[in-house]
């Protein structure tokens, strides 16, 4: 015995190097230590919803609004307001792209300065419903009891809240509303439906491991709320402020156009509205309502495809549709054939 525990003694090494014992490790089936999660991956992770080619093109199309806006005052020819009487009622031409209005203002102009109402109002008042809508909508999904019904009970009331009455109320208060206050107040009677989405799937996540987990441990509701469930919920936040803004957008040229907002606040409700009260539609004059018209359709499509990406996103079965026609267009098949021909080994030797 004595021998045998020497020559073994002996055979053994002195010192095993670490890349020894790593290599060791991996063959006896471990596996090495996890990387610890940077903020570029987390950030990765929490926006991954928008690397669908939907949200991408809806993406784009919508920064390039954004661009518009902040560059309003560098990319316009002439100031909105600037009056020449040598060209009333022009076609698009050279010196004046998309024609003029019936005191020889440049809609071109117009436009691309209402863009930037258009903008702000929608960003503000979706930034507003969603803060509202998170506060709201989590707290009363995470809390129970009373705290939890009272919530629920004021997010009820404020789903029944007609919106459009309430801004016409508020604006004919003032003589001039500025855009703030008609972007508060689609904020305020916007979060309704963000709320209740929020609460019901908070609700189902309180009763999730890692929640239960951190409860015990004594976290804080703080850092529950930001740290474990928010980045749970980042899809849904992301769809309710895409579905703000895009309400936000309709409610602010829907008002311009029937003219609740004052006229001299440009965007591309109220050149709709002029150009119907000078009987731009009437006669002709497409050059005055159309370019706004499909402006307010093209975010309005930029904003439905950022939403429909995001539904592939978190939709298991449209993720999984999704990828299955971009393999099918890889493999050069057609993604619209309902019967896909499959060659089993016997007809392979049949045919062989």
């Amino acid at each position: 015995m004595n021998t045998i525990a020497n020559d073994t003694t002996a055979q053994r090494p002195a010192h095993t190097p670490a890349t020894a014992t790593v290599r060791s490790t991996a063959l006896a089936g471990g596996s090495p230590a996890p990387k610890k999660p940077t903020l570029w991956s987390k950030l990765g992770t929490a926006f991954a919803m928008f690397r669908n080619r939907k949200s991408i093109a809806g993406l784009s199309i919508l920064g390039f609004f954004v661009l518009v806006a902040i560059f309003a005052d560098v990319l316009a020819p002439y100031s909105p307001t600037k009056v020449d009487n040598t060209a009333r009622f022009q076609p698009p031409s050279a010196e004046h792209w998309l024609g003029t209005t019936h005191i020889g203002e440049d809609v071109l102009s117009q436009v691309i300065h209402g863009t930037r109402g258009v903008i702000v109002v929608g960003f503000l008042a979706a930034i507003i419903a969603t803060i509202i809508a998170i506060v709201v909508g989590v707290l009363s999904g995470y809390l129970r009891g009373w705290k939890s019904e009272g919530l629920s009970a004021l997010t009820n009331v404020f789903l029944v809240i007609p919106g459009i009455p309430l801004i016409i109320i508020v604006a004919s208060m003032f003589e001039d509303p500025p855009l703030i206050l008609v972007a508060g107040v689609l904020g305020l009677i916007g979060w309704a439906w963000g709320a209740r989405v929020l609460r019901a799937q908070t609700m189902s996540l309180r009763s999730r491991d890692f929640v239960q987990a951190a409860r015990a441990n004594g976290e804080p509701l703080r850092r529950i709320i930001t740290v474990e469930m928010l980045p749970n919920l980042m899809a849904l936040i992301a769809a309710s402020f895409v579905g703000t803004v895009t309400a936000a957008i309709i409610g602010l040229t829907t008002l311009s156009y029937i003219g609740i907002i004052p006229v001299t606040t440009y965007n591309w409700g109220t050149i709709l509205n002029w150009a119907s009260a000078q009987g731009a539609f009437r006669q002709g004059q497409w050059w005055w309502f159309l370019p706004p018209g499909l402006c307010i359709a093209a975010i309005g499509v930029a904003l439905s495809l950022i939403n429909f990406g995001i539904d592939e996103y978190v939709n298991p079965r449209l993720r999984s549709a999704g990828e299955r026609a971009r393999a099918m267009k890889k493999k050069g098949m057609n993604v619209n054939d309902t019967v896909t021909v499959v060659r089993t080994d016997m007809q392979t030797q049949e045919n062989a």
